[in-house]
């Protein structure tokens, strides 16, 4: 069934924020990143068993947008678009909302699919490529 965007709920840790008790900025990629993996297992794509084949996705990069602060134990939801898939890369907006839909950040991520023994550009092997393509 084609998805909108993927939705992840993510709980803010103390071992997420600042002195302040606000989330660290370099903690978003983090739940950006968590939001991905889960979106690629709910299409049923285990990485490590991409591993096992040499390929694996990096971030090549990142647009990030902080719009409002969160303080620990928020909860939150971090959602997953695919905007554009390549034959070997894709384009993913995703966004972290407060259990109010309060817009907290706003990212674009630019990941390639590599050959981790070459460490080069690689296409996305085609069973992963068909069920990206099918969840669009």
């Amino acid at each position: 069934m084609p998805q909108e965007h993927f939705a992840w709920p993510v709980r803010v840790y103390y071992e997420d924020t600042d002195a302040g008790g606000i989330v660290y900025y370099a903690n978003y990629l983090k739940f950006l990143e968590r939001a991905r993996t889960e979106w690629l297992r709910s299409l049923g794509i285990e990485q490590d068993s991409w591993l096992a084949h040499n390929r694996g996705f990096v971030v090549r990069h990142v647009d990030l947008d902080l719009k409002a602060a969160v303080q620990f134990n928020a909860e939150l939801t971090v959602t997953v678009k695919v905007e554009q898939l390549k034959r070997a890369s894709l384009i993913c907006y995703q966004q972290v909302l407060g259990k109010d839909g309060t817009l907290h950040c706003q990212a674009t991520i630019k990941a390639a699919c590599v050959d981790l023994k070459a460490l080069r550009a690689a296409a996305i092997p085609e069973p992963i490529l068909t069920a990206m393509q099918q969840a669009l």
